[in-house]
C-alpha cells in the first residue's frame, strides 16, 4: 500500500555569512491529493476547521467489535466437556475478519463470564465482507456436537451493514445475539453473546483501549501483556519536591563501642557524621569532633533531595562515630516520615520551625539490647514547593512551573500535536530471518508524556493520533522520538529487555507562529558504534494556539524560573545531582504503569548523557563558537579593505559617514537603532518558515570516528579494566565535561544575540524591532549627553536601588533560541 502523505522537499533561503545555510533541507507533507500552503493541508489557513477534535491528523475509519459477555453456555457445552472431561467449559471469543484473528482471555468454568473487550480492525486493510464471532471452550480439543468445529456457537455480521458513529454521539449500546448452529439440517439455538458492532474513527472513545489489527500479531500472540504493551497510552509525571534538611546539632549522642573501648582519650577525639538516605540516595555531612567537657555536636549542613507524591519511602537518618581512621560505627538512628515535613511555598513568612528528634541505638553485641535511647537530633526540614524540579537539561526544558500548583499562572495557549506517521524506517531486528521493525512514537511535554500504539511490521507506519497539553510559557521545547517495540513475543529476550532508539526530534515553541499549522516531515538521527545514522522520517502537525497575545509578550520580561531559583539558589553542584535524583525517580515511576514506560524511553527523552563528557560535542561547541566570531572576523578584513581603498566608492562613503558622525555624534544611536530596525523588518520575508531540523554536520556526527564513538557510548564509570586508566579517563571526562558546557553557554548566548533580528522566534523579533524603532526616535529627540548621563547613572546606582531578581531585559534575552535546538 503506498503512504498516504506526499513529502515535498523545500531548500531554506540562503543568507550571508549565515552558517545556518548549510542546513539539511526541510520537508513539508501533505495527505495525498491534498494541497499545501501557508496555513497547512486541513484548510486551517482560510479560517475552517472540522467539527472533529481530531483535525489534524487524517481522519481513519475502522470496524469495532465490543464483545461483552455470554450467557446459557454450561448447558451448550454439555458435550464438550464429556469430549474434555470436565464440568464446564473455558470460554473465550474469538473475532474473525478475513485474515485478522484477535481473541479475549479465557475463563475457568464459568458460566456467565464476562469480557468486556473492544476491537478495531482498519477499513483500509479489510477485504472480508463478514464478520465472526465465535464463542470457544479452551478445552475443547476435538468437535463436538455441541462445539461443532471447535466452537460453541457463532454470530456472523454484515460488515456493510455496521451503523457508523461520530463522536460525540453516546457509545452504541451492545446487544444479546443468539448462537448460530447447524445440526442434521435443523436450526438451534445455543446460548448467546452480547456485542456491539459499529463504524468509527480514531476519535472513539473506545481507539485507546482496543485491540488493534495493525498492531498486533502472530508474535504478539494472546498474551495480555503483549497486547498491552502496544496501546497508545498518557502517562504524567509524578509531583516532584525538594526536601530541604538541615542537620543543625545533637546532644546526649552515646559513644561508639569501639570507642568506649579505647578509653576516655579515643571517645573525646573521634568524629561524628550524619547521614540521610532518601529512597536509593544518600548525602553526609562533614565529620564533627565534640570538644572536651561538652555533649553537643554542631554541624548545621544542609541536604537537599528529591522525592515524589506519594511519600511511600521515608527519611532514615543515621549517626555515625569514627573512632579509628577506616572504622565507622553505627551510633544511632531515626526513622523520619516525609509527611512530617512542613510544605513550604515561599520563604517571606516565618522560616521553618526545627525539631528534635530522639535516636534509636543500633544493636551491637557488645551493648545491651535493653538501651532505648542514644541521644537526639536537632533537625530544620521542608518541603520545598516554590521551586521547578528539574528533570530535563535546562536547555530543552519543556516546564517551568512550580510544584505547588497554587503558584501556577495560567496557561497562555494550547499545543496540539498529531502524530501522523513515519516512512523509511529501517529493520530494526530479525525475526525468522527477516528484518522488521515494530515501532512507536513518544513524546514529552510538561508533565505529560504520551505512548502512540505499536504498529507492528511496518517500515511505513501510520498512527494518525492527536494529543494536546496547555501551554504556560513559549519558551519551552516539546521532545519526540521514535522506538522499536522489543518486547512482543519471543523476540524480547534476544534484544535484551530494552526498546531500541530510532531517533528524536525537538521543537522550540517559540519558533512557531500562533495559528498556524506546521506539517513537516522531520528527520530521524541516533548515534551508534557505527556512526550516525539516518533512519528515516516521522511526520506531524503542530499548532500553537495563543489565547491571548497580550499575555504572551508579558512573559518575555518574566524570569524564566519561579522566584526562589533566584532568592535562593542551589549551587551547580547541587543541581547536577538533583536533577540525576529527578530522572531516577520518574524513570522508575513510569516503569510502573501498565503498559510501562521503560526506563531507556525516558531516560532518552530526559537527555540522561547530557552531563558526560563528549568530544564530539565539545568540537562542535567549538565551531559553534568560531562560526560566531566569523561575523567580527569579516567585519575587520572589511575594514582592511576599507583602510586599503580596494573600493573607493566604498571608502569614499565610510570617510564621509566617520566626518558627519564626528560633527553630529547625537546621530549615532537613533542611526544604530533604525538600522538594526530596518535589518529586522528586512529580514522578515527571509524568516524561518519551518521548525529547526536535526543537523548532524553541526553536531559533528558525520565525521566522528569509531573511537570518539566508543568514547561517548562508553559507560560512566568506564568499562575499561585497567584502574589506572580508569580513574584518569574518568578525572578526564568529568572536568572536559564542565568544559564543553562552559562553550555551549557561550555559544548559545551569542546565538542568542543573532536572533534577535533572525525571526526565529517571531514575536521576540518583532518585540526587539518596535523597540529599536521607538529607541530611534527617543535617542533623536534626547540630547546625548543626557542619554549618556542618565544611562551612566542607572548603571551605577546604589545596591539599595538593585533587585536581586533579573531585570526584564536578562529575561527577554534568557528566552531567545539558539542554534542548540538542532543538536543532537
Amino acid at each position: 500500500m503506498a503512504y498516504p502523505y506526499v513529502f515535498r522537499a523545500q531548500a531554506p533561503p540562503v543568507m550571508a555569512n549565515d552558517a545556518m545555510a548549510t542546513r539539511p533541507q526541510v520537508r513539508e507533507a501533505w495527505p495525498a491529493g491534498g494541497g499545501g500552503g501557508g496555513g497547512g493541508w486541513m484548510g486551517v489557513g482560510s479560517g475552517e476547521r472540522l467539527a472533529s477534535a481530531y483535525d489534524l491528523v487524517e481522519q481513519m475509519h475502522y470496524l469495532y467489535v465490543r464483545v461483552v459477555k455470554a450467557r446459557g453456555l454450561p448447558a451448550a457445552a454439555a458435550a464438550a466437556s464429556a469430549v474434555t472431561g470436565g464440568g464446564g467449559c473455558n470460554p473465550y471469543v474469538e473475532v474473525r475478519l478475513g485474515n485478522y484473528r484477535g481473541t479475549t482471555r479465557h475463563y475457568e468454568r464459568k458460566a456467565a463470564p464476562e469480557w468486556n473487550q473492544v476491537f478495531a480492525f482498519s477499513r483500509e486493510r479489510v477485504q472480508a465482507t463478514v464478520l465472526e464471532v465465535f464463542v470457544r471452550d479452551k478445552d475443547a480439543v476435538a468437535p463436538a456436537p455441541a462445539a461443532r468445529d471447535g466452537y460453541i456457537g457463532k454470530v456472523a455480521f454484515d460488515v456493510g451493514e455496521a451503523p457508523v458513529r461520530v463522536p460525540p454521539d453516546s457509545p452504541l449500546a451492545p446487544q444479546w445475539y443468539c448462537f448460530e448452529d447447524v445440526r442434521d439440517g435443523g436450526r438451534t439455538v445455543q446460548g448467546e453473546v452480547m456485542l456491539a458492532v459499529w463504524v468509527g474513527t480514531q476519535a472513539d472513545e473506545a481507539f485507546a483501549d482496543a485491540w488493534h489489527a495493525d498492531a498486533a500479531s502472530v508474535r504478539c500472540g494472546d498474551g495480555v501483556a503483549a497486547v498491552q504493551s502496544t496501546r497508545s497510552k498518557v502517562y504524567v509525571t509524578p509531583k516532584l519536591w525538594y526536601l530541604r534538611i538541615s542537620v543543625l546539632e545533637a546532644q546526649d549522642v552515646v559513644p561508639g563501642a569501639g570507642a568506649s573501648a579505647a578509653g576516655d582519650k579515643g571517645r573525646h577525639g573521634e568524629a561524628f557524621v550524619v547521614k540521610v538516605q532518601v529512597g536509593g540516595v544518600m548525602l553526609r555531612t562533614k565529620p564533627c569532633c565534640r570538644a572536651r567537657g561538652l555533649t553537643s555536636l554542631a554541624w548545621n549542613e544542609e541536604l537537599v533531595f528529591v522525592v515524589a507524591e506519594p511519600f511511600d519511602e521515608p527519611a532514615v537518618l543515621i549517626v555515625e562515630a569514627r573512632a579509628q581512621p577506616g572504622k565507622d560505627e553505627i551510633v544511632g538512628r531515626a526513622v523520619l516520615p516525609l509527611t512530617l515535613f512542613e510544605k513550604r511555598l515561599d520563604r517571606r513568612g516565618a522560616p521553618t520551625q526545627s525539631q528534635w528528634f530522639s535516636l534509636e541505638p543500633f544493636v551491637h553485641r557488645l551493648r545491651s539490647p535493653e538501651s532505648t535511647f542514644a541521644g537526639r537530633v536537632h533537625l530544620r526540614a521542608c518541603l520545598e514547593g516554590a521551586y521547578h524540579v528539574m528533570d530535563e537539561a535546562t536547555m530543552y526544558a519543556s516546564d517551568t512551573r512550580p510544584t505547588a500548583r497554587q503558584l501556577w499562572r495560567p496557561p497562555i495557549g494550547v499545543l496540539e500535536v498529531g502524530v501522523l506517521g513515519a516512512q523509511g524506517l529501517p529493520p530494526m531486528k530479525t525475526i525468522d530471518g527477516r528484518g522488521t521493525t515494530d515501532a512507536y512514537c513518544v513524546a514529552k511535554y510538561g508533565q505529560k508524556w504520551l505512548r502512540t500504539r505499536t504498529v507492528v511490521d511496518s517500515s511505513t507506519p501510520r498512527w494518525n493520533e492527536q494529543y494536546t497539553w496547555e501551554v504556560y510559557d513559549p519558551c519551552t521545547v516539546l521532545t519526540l522520538a521514535v522506538f522499536d517495540n522489543c518486547h512482543l513475543g519471543s523476540n524480547a529476550a534476544a534484544a535484551g529487555g530494552k526498546d531500541q532508539r530510532i531517533g528524536k526530534v525537538r521543537i522550540r515553541l517559540s519558533t512557531l507562529e500562533m495559528d498556524r499549522v506546521y506539517t513537516n516531515a522531520h528527520q530521524l538521527v541516533v548515534l551508534h558504534p557505527s556512526g550516525v545514522r539516518k533512519n528515516g522520517d516521522i511526520c506531524l502537525a503542530v499548532r500553537l494556539t495563543c489565547l491571548s497575545l497580550a499575555s504572551v509578550v508579558r512573559l518575555y520580561g518574566q524570569p524564566l524560573l519561579p522566584r526562589m531559583h533566584y532568592v535562593h539558589p542551589f549551587t551547580i553542584a547541587q543541581l547536577d545531582g538533583l536533577r540525576r535524583q529527578a530522572m531516577g525517580i520518574v524513570a522508575a515511576r513510569l516503569s510502573r504503569a501498565e503498559p510501562p514506560l521503560r526506563r531507556e524511553v525516558v531516560e532518552y527523552l530526559l537527555d540522561a548523557d547530557s552531563h558526560l563528557w563528549s568530544i564530539r560535542r565539545s568540537k562542535a561547541n567549538f565551531f559553534r563558537v568560531t562560526a560566531l566570531l566569523s561575523g567580527a572576523a569579516s567585519t575587520a578584513r572589511w575594514l582592511v579593505d576599507v583602510c586599503h581603498w580596494r573600493s573607493p566608492a566604498t571608502t569614499i562613503l565610510v570617510h564621509l559617514l566617520f566626518v558627519a558622525f564626528t560633527c553630529f555624534p547625537e546621530l549615532i544611536l537613533p542611526t544604530m537603532f533604525l538600522y538594526m530596525s530596518m535589518v529586522g523588518v528586512w529580514n522578515y520575508r527571509r524568516r524561518p518558515r519551518r521548525p529547526p531540523q536535526a543537523d548532524a554536520r553541526l553536531s559533528c556526527a558525520e565525521a566522528t570516528n569509531a573511537d570518539e564513538l566508543d568514547e561517548e557510548l562508553d559507560t560512566f564509570p568506564t568499562s575499561r579494566p585497567n584502574d589506572v586508566v580508569r580513574v584518569r579517563y574518568d578525572r578526564l571526562r568529568t572536568v572536559a565535561g564542565r568544559i564543553q558546557t562552559v562553550v555551549g553557554d557561550v555559544a548559545t548566548q551569542g546565538e542568542r544575540v543573532r536572533s534577535l533580528l533572525a525571526w526565529r522566534d517571531p514575536r521576540a523579533t518583532a518585540m526587539f524591532t518596535a523597540l529599536c524603532l521607538v529607541a530611534a526616535v527617543l535617542a533623536y529627540v534626547t540630547p546625548f549627553r543626557v542619554v549618556a548621563l542618565v544611562a551612566g547613572l542607572y548603571l551605577l546606582r546604589h545596591p539599595r536601588f538593585r533587585s536581586r531578581m533579573p531585570s526584564a531585559a536578562g529575561n527577554f534575552f534568557k528566552r531567545l533560541p539558539s542554534r542548540a535546538d538542532t543538536m543532537l
